[in-house]
């Protein structure tokens, strides 16, 4: 059984990762394209592109790998998490229970690390901060899994009136002990950097999106066979 939630989880997360990266492509790409003009420039006339190890093609090549790998992952870790929550916790159709795991990752993985430390594009942010801010990032990836652990098991003795407070105060309290991160650097273009905190946040949205219904349609599928 664990096995066919594995594979059905790498699927959903092989196409998911290719859907986040056409999106990324599509959307993120103008924004990351006007970034490394602004770096550019601030680094002068010496830099060329000649110098790069990597051209924007092979950069846009490695997007579409990095989602789909990341996917992937994604996708393997999200068939086991379901398989653990099924019958303990969330809803008892699988399809549901697919959506509602998804949604949970999203809100944990996501979109709690991000409100605290959304993601730069390039030319923001001090490369010798790069080994801190990882911590922080990770740290509230961990607080925001930790968080979601908590809701639900409260959820599940409690209610949904216990269980969102109490996900809504460790998240706050991680919010106000942990060190804020700001690193713009003056003259920087606000709308240049809110579209790409909204591309790079759309793209998760349409990886864990895709990746719960595709699940979703997969334990359909295979309901019917059975």
């Amino acid at each position: 059984m664990i096995k066919d939630f594995f594979l059905r989880g790498l699927g959903a997360g092989a196409v998911a990762g290719l859907l986040a990266g056409l999106f990324g492509f599509l959307v993120g790409e103008p924004s990351i394209d006007q970034a490394i003009a602004i770096e550019e420039a601030a680094a002068g006339a010496g830099h060329s592109h000649a110098d790069e190890l990597v051209g924007r093609g092979g950069q846009v090549f490695g997007l579409f790998l990095a989602t789909t790998l990341y996917g992937l992952v994604i996708g393997g870790l999200f068939a086991l998490a379901y398989a653990f929550v099924r019958g303990r916790f969330g809803p008892a159709n699988e399809q549901a229970l697919a959506v509602t795991l998804a949604a949970g990752g999203f809100l944990a993985v996501v979109l709690v690390p991000f409100l605290k430390y959304p993601g730069n594009p390039p030319a923001v942010g001090d490369p010798d901060t790069i080994g801190q801010r990882t911590v922080l990032y990770l740290v509230m990836l961990a607080i925001g899994l930790l968080a979601l652990g908590a809701g639900a098991v409260i959820h599940r003795r409690f209610g949904w009136v216990a269980a969102v407070p109490a996900f809504l105060v460790i998240v706050g309290v991680a919010y106000a002990v942990l060190p804020g991160v700001q690193e713009v650097p003056a003259g920087f273009p606000a709308v240049l950097l809110w579209n790409f905190r909204v591309s790079s946040l759309g793209l998760q949205v349409v990886l864990w999106g895709v990746l719960g219904s595709v699940f979703a349609l997969l334990s359909a599928r295979q309901r019917v066979r059975v």
